[in-house]
């Protein structure tokens, strides 16, 4: 096997394209292999491999720095930059990460995992190299969907007035996560089929010349029209027109035509834009036929593809609520940014396709675009994962709370996610959404609150955020919900030495501690808070005064969520123990292995203050 004898970018420079090629399957099979056992990003790792192989062959990654726009590509960079023999622990706690980190290599230059960033850091990293006079090339890639979030577009708009010499590979897979849609991937679909274009030309001059005696000169006025309207013809010239010096498209899989546009952009000034075009899912049957579901995967038969979970989750039983309430309500709309699937907005988009919209990868442009529609009096629904939603941060501000208006957020992948890392762990949502004038915040226990919350939250007409955990509800049997009114925390066990209170899916947490403790004949009163802004003050002191020992759980950072809030307001509050996430980033790891909240953690607790 060529893969054996590869351990970092030296060794791939002394291959053959042959020996390349090869390396290409093996590599495939590589992190198939992995992935199939440890879950992963899959499809779009598939089809980054010959680029990867061409990349290290023309550039000197131990001076030359490359950031990779997501990162959830990478995993082949991972195996050929010295860290092969670690690839088995990837996603695993204390293994390496599935997106690139600096702490893991000196080939990481930047740390990546949410979209569209890899033109700005590049575009900084080269103009720091200006300043410093130091010489070396620095390459952002970044793929066709990325390319559509706002962040991308500004940052091509500045790198390409900047003169600062630059590549950016734009990774052209014509997908995102669901399939591209608007005007930038309609752009990119004309970019493609420039070849056909150029092919068809030559075949026409080659006729045409044959003409007798006036062959030659019909050739000749029809290049000089054909150089009149080539813009319209190719729309390359848009990235032309801003600065850029447009390369390609050409074939990324095809290792030699790679290597010759690299080694041709080494020479060439200013910012360069190389256009490849890949398949998603390249050399796997499954992942080329339905890229879409094998974009991030559990750990599956590779013989037989991936196995379908038909277990209901979070985000289906939202999606499907919705399109309940929306056949009743024609004003409700959904809003997605490119995670139709993700976020359980599928059905919705079969049976209302008039009010169901993708605006790609644009959560800020997606709340905006919410606050027009709910302003002219529609009720959007917009589900973002909790990581994502941070990206909207002023878009709910000043667009959506200050004008009071009904919006309905769904926070999905609150709390811990687990394998994907630091950068897609949702433990901050509480804190930034509680700052928010305006913002109502709640968090459901199980699917049958969340289907209640929904309910009220399309009543209330106000800004809501409704946030809850990746995944399936936990099996732990609650009583029937209560109807949901505002700022009305639920007492779900009654009891007289400890007051337990805790939020969203850590309400089934709460209860087996309580369990727990009641067979060392403590007594403890659960309260379900259901609202965090709102916050049910009155039911909670009533309850701490009783027991006057008080213990919060929450799947957010402790210093600013629920367990803050509640030390915020009740005046004494010696005896309140914080149970959450500590102020940091947490790594990747099992949602067992990051979430758990022993009984230990408030044993001392008990036996000090008792």
């Amino acid at each position: 096997m060529i893969l054996e004898e590869v351990n970092y970018p030296k060794d791939i420079k002394k291959l053959k394209i042959k020996e390349k090629k090869k390396l290409a399957n093996e590599l495939r099979n590589e992190i198939l292999e992995v992935v199939s056992q440890n879950g992963g990003h899959l499809a779009s790792n598939l089809g980054c491999i010959e680029l990867t192989i061409a990349l290290i062959s023309i550039f000197d990654f131990t001076k030359d720095k490359i950031v990779f726009d997501v990162g959830h590509q990478t995993y082949a960079y991972k195996i050929l930059t010295g860290r092969k023999e670690k690839f088995k622990t990837l996603r695993k706690k204390d293994g390496i990460a599935g997106f690139p980190r600096t702490r893991e290599s000196k080939y990481d230059f930047f740390d990546t995992g949410h979209s569209s960033t890899s033109i700005s850091a590049a575009l900084g990293m080269a103009r720091a190299r200006d300043i410093k006079g130091r010489d070396y090339k620095v390459i952002a890639v970044i793929g066709d969907g990325a390319l559509t979030g706002g962040m991308a577009l500004e940052a091509l708009n500045d790198a390409g007035i900047s003169g600062t010499d630059l590549i950016v590979i734009l990774n052209d897979n014509g997908m995102s996560i669901s399939k591209n849609t608007g005007g930038m991937s309609r752009f990119l679909t004309k970019l493609r089929s420039k070849k056909i274009y150029v092919k068809s030309n030559a075949s026409i001059k080659k006729v045409v010349n044959h003409i007798p005696y006036i062959g030659k000169s019909i050739t000749k006025s029809v290049t000089r029209i054909k150089n009149g309207i080539k813009g319209l013809i190719i729309p390359k010239m848009y990235f032309e027109n801003i600065g850029f010096t447009y390369l390609g498209p050409v074939d990324g899989h095809n290792i030699e035509s790679l290597e010759s546009i690299f080694k041709m952009a080494q020479n060439i000034k200013g910012p360069i834009l190389i256009h490849t075009i890949t398949q998603k899912g390249k050399g796997y049957a499954y992942a080329e036929k339905n890229p879409n579901s094998y974009h991030a995967v559990s750990p599956f038969n590779l013989k037989e593809g991936k196995k379908k979970n038909n277990k209901k989750d979070y985000s289906s039983i939202m999606g499907d609520e919705l399109v309940k309430l929306a056949g009743k309500n024609k004003n409700i709309v959904a809003i997605t940014a490119a995670m139709e699937d993700g976020t359980g907005l599928s059905q919705f988009a079969k049976e209302f396709p008039e009010r169901f919209f993708d605006v790609e990868i644009a959560e800020q442009h997606a709340l905006t675009m919410a606050a027009g529609m709910a302003i002219s009096g529609l009720q959007p629904v917009v589900p973002i994962y909790s990581s994502f939603l941070q990206r909207g941060f002023d878009q709910m501000i000043h667009d959506i709370a200050m004008q009071n208006l009904p919006v309905t957020i769904c926070v999905d992948r609150a709390g811990i996610v687990g394998s994907d890392g630091e950068t897609h762990q949702g433990i901050l949502d509480l804190s930034y959404l509680n700052t928010i004038p305006n913002m109502t915040v709640i968090s459901p226990k199980n699917y049958e609150e969340l289907r209640l919350m929904l309910n009220f939250a399309l009543s209330y007409k106000k800004p809501i955020a409704i946030r809850y955990p990746r995944g399936t509800e936990s099996n732990y049997h609650f009583p029937k919900s209560k109807e949901i009114k505002l700022g009305e925390a639920e007492i779900i066990k009654k009891g007289k030495d400890i007051t337990i209170v805790a939020i969203g899916n850590m309400v089934t947490r709460a209860m087996e501690v309580a369990e727990l403790l009641e067979k060392d004949g403590i007594s403890s009163e659960v309260i379900n808070a259901r609202f965090l802004k709102p916050l049910d003050t009155k039911t909670i002191a009533k309850s701490y005064q009783k027991t006057k020992l008080l213990v919060t759980i929450e799947d957010n950072i402790k210093s600013s969520g629920l367990g803050a809030t509640i030390k915020s307001k009740i005046k004494e509050n010696k005896e309140i123990l914080s149970l959450g996430y500590p102020d940091t980033y947490i790594k990747q790891g099992t949602i067992e292995e990051i979430a758990n909240t022993p009984k230990s953690m408030i044993g001392p607790f008990l036996k000090d203050e008792s």
